[in-house]
This record gives structure tokens, C-alpha cells and sequence, in this order.
């Protein structure tokens, strides 16, 4: 009985006097030219459904098997078969030798990046000042404090920084991100697709790396121009004099990632909802999304357009000053401000790209016998 089969890029008929599995294999194997395994390997037919040994006879007697391919589950070098050194070469062939790579099957890559990033992210944590406390925190509560999050971030984003620069591949955040759920499973993402975006989601490019490793670029440019003599004012100056443009770091860590999609779905849903609470639950989650428009000269003159609810529904501007400055610093946003900020207000305003009700505003101020802007 001869059979057509395949094993990695080969495919050759091999010659079954006993139709059962195990002697396929050792048959298959010798002429491949490859060692016999008849342990982590598996056959399918063409339509990629396993062959079990009490159903193999049947299967390849059926002519509509088709080619069977042997697959492993475990990983392989490549490995080169050479013929016979009297065997001569068939006229017409391009190559005398029979080439086989065998690749990596999926779930032995997945297991061997885990456990290389794992022993990556314990290793820096085991060296860093501080990172033995967070496995002590851990190993006692399976879990960690928002504090103690935010210090493990700082020390592997600092890690990341220090050895691939200020914009490291998105590689290397993903191979952190995945040692932090490999080290910490229960920090895990379920719902999520491959449980670490929270840390880093390369598609968006968000997560808690990404946004730490943003600091750490813009506390890097500051002391370049710094370096290069420019005064703290003039550094102010260039960032709006500490107006809305400038690049504070949030305060805010929030609890779930949305997506680019996720994103743009929470903020169509949100010019149509009725109940405020959850408005303001969404305006929490897309918070880091309106930053980015702000900090975008071309964007941030449609932050109104592209969030019209902080127009009539009272308390979102004051919701997103505490998650960018914390509850201390935001205590003082309602209180009422002595006239002296007020020409500084009107000036910054001024700088802004124009809309409608910007000029509404600037008018109201500038004109005498209305209420006065605070």
C-alpha cells in the first residue's frame, strides 16, 4: 500500500505493508530520512482531522483521504537528507538533496516565549531595588496594590528604556508585558485575547508600559532642552505656559484598556445614551483617548465634536480634572478665582485654534457689562 505523506515542506509516498499507525510512522520517518518518534507527533488527513490508531485502517483506505501530514507537537531543527552517494542525480532535478525544516508548533512557541519572559521580568525584579517587595506582596495576596503596580510599571519600563532607548520596538513591550501575567498569573486579563494588553496592547499601543514609557519620553526631551540652555520659562513658554497642552502626567491608571475600536464605540454610544451615570463611566474609560487629541494641535479643536456631552451634562469637565490632576490638586477647580487670572485665561484662550463657542466666550470677556469670566 503506498501512501502520499507529508512532513514539513516534503512530500513523498511511503510504502505500508501493515496499515496501523505506529508502523506508518516508523515507515514515514525512515523515508524522510529523520529519527522515528512515535510520541508528540500526530497525523492528519487533508482536511486536517487527526487520525487516532482505531479508525487509521479505514481512514487510509478511503481514497478520499488524501495526502496525510505528519505533524509534531514539539519542537525540531531542521534537518537535511541526503541521498545515497552512488544514487546519481535524476536529469531535470534543480536539487539533489531533499530539504526538511520542521517548524515550532504554536502551543511550543507560545509555552517557550511565556517562560522566557517570565524569567526575564523575575530576573530585573530580583536585581532592582524594590522588586523583591512586589514578589513578597504577591506571592502572600496573589495580587497587587494599584501602588505596587505603579512600582513594578516604573521599574520594568525604566528596564525597557535603559536597554532599547526611548522607543523601543514593540516587541520588546510585548515580551514584558507577557513575563508580568507569566510571572503573575492572576494579574491575567481573561476576557482579553491574549490576557497582558492592559500591560501593552501592540495594536493600539496602550497599557500601563506604554503610557510609562510615554512619561519617560517626555521627561527626556524636557532635559534635552534643558541641556541645550533653554530656562525653565522659555521650556514653559514652549508647552503653553502649564495650559491645557501642556504634558502633565495623568494621575489616572485606568482599570480597563479599551481598544482603538472598543474606543470609537464607547464614544458613538455615548452622544446617544440617556443615563448619566453611564456617560460618565465611559467618558472615565475614554479619558486617555481625549488626552491624546488635546496634546494634538490638528485634533484638539474637536474635542466638543467628538465628546458634545461635555456640554449638557453637568460634572464630566470637573471628572476629567481629577483623573488628570488628583483628588488634592482638583479640590480647588470649583473655587472661585480672584480677577487677577483673568487676563492670563483670556490670553491663552486667544492661542487656541477658534470655534464657534470659543469666540462666544472671548467675546463675553472682552465686552463690558457682562459677567465677568473667572
Amino acid at each position: 500500500m503506498l501512501i502520499k505523506t507529508r512532513l514539513g515542506d516534503a512530500q513523498k509516498f511511503v510504502r505500508l505493508t501493515e496499515p496501523n499507525l505506529k508502523e506508518f510512522l516508523i515507515a514515514a520517518f525512515a523515508k524522510f530520512g529523520v529519527p522515528a518518534v512515535t510520541e508528540g507527533v500526530k497525523v492528519v488527513d487533508s482536511s486536517g482531522t487527526e487520525l487516532d490508531e482505531d479508525v487509521f485502517e479505514d481512514v487510509v483506505k478511503d481514497p478520499s483521504a488524501g495526502v496525510l501530514t505528519i505533524k509534531y507537537e514539539t519542537e525540531f531543527v531542521s534537518m537535511v537528507g541526503s541521498p545515497e552517494p552512488s544514487e546519481p542525480p535524476s536529469r531535470g532535478s534543480s536539487d539533489s538533496q531533499d530539504t526538511l525544516i520542521l517548524s515550532e508548533s504554536p502551543p511550543a512557541k507560545q509555552q517557550r516565549l511565556d517562560t522566557e519572559a517570565k524569567h526575564l521580568v523575575e530576573t530585573i525584579l530580583n536585581n532592582k531595588p524594590g522588586g523583591e517587595r512586589i514578589m513578597k506582596e504577591y506571592n502572600r495576596s496573589t495580587c497587587l496594590t494599584d501602588e505596587t503596580r505603579r512600582k513594578m510599571v516604573n521599574i520594568l519600563a525604566a528596564d525597557i528604556t535603559e536597554k532599547n532607548g526611548t522607543s523601543p520596538p514593540r516587541e520588546v513591550k510585548e515580551m514584558y508585558a507577557r513575563g508580568i501575567v507569566s510571572l503573575f498569573p492572576y494579574l491575567r486579563d481573561p476576557f482579553s485575547r491574549t490576557g497582558y494588553e492592559h500591560y501593552y496592547d501592540g495594536a493600539s499601543g496602550t497599557g500601563y508600559l506604554a503610557w510609562r514609557i510615554k512619561t519617560i519620553q517626555r521627561s527626556t526631551a524636557r532635559d534635552r532642552r534643558s541641556s541645550y540652555g533653554a530656562s525653565p520659562e522659555e521650556t514653559s513658554g514652549e508647552r503653553g505656559l502649564g495650559g491645557p497642552a501642556a504634558r502633565w502626567e495623568s494621575q489616572f491608571v485606568p482599570e480597563t484598556v479599551l481598544s482603538e475600536d472598543e474606543c470609537k464605540e464607547a464614544i458613538t454610544l455615548m452622544k446617544h445614551l440617556a443615563d448619566e451615570d453611564i456617560i460618565k463611566k465611559k467618558m472615565k474609560l475614554t479619558f486617555d483617548f481625549r488626552r491624546n487629541m488635546i496634546l494634538d494641535p490638528e485634533q484638539s479643536s474637536n474635542v466638543l465634536s467628538v465628546f458634545p456631552r461635555f456640554k449638557d451634562i453637568k460634572g464630566l469637565v470637573e471628572q476629567d480634572f481629577v483623573l488628570m490632576f488628583g483628588e488634592d490638586v482638583s479640590g480647588k477647580f470649583l473655587e472661585k478665582w480672584t480677577t487677577t487670572f483673568k487676563r492670563k485665561i483670556i490670553q491663552q484662550c486667544r492661542k487656541l485654534p477658534s470655534t464657534s463657542e470659543l469666540e462666544d466666550l472671548l467675546q463675553a470677556a472682552d465686552t463690558p457689562g457682562k459677567k465677568k469670566v473667572y
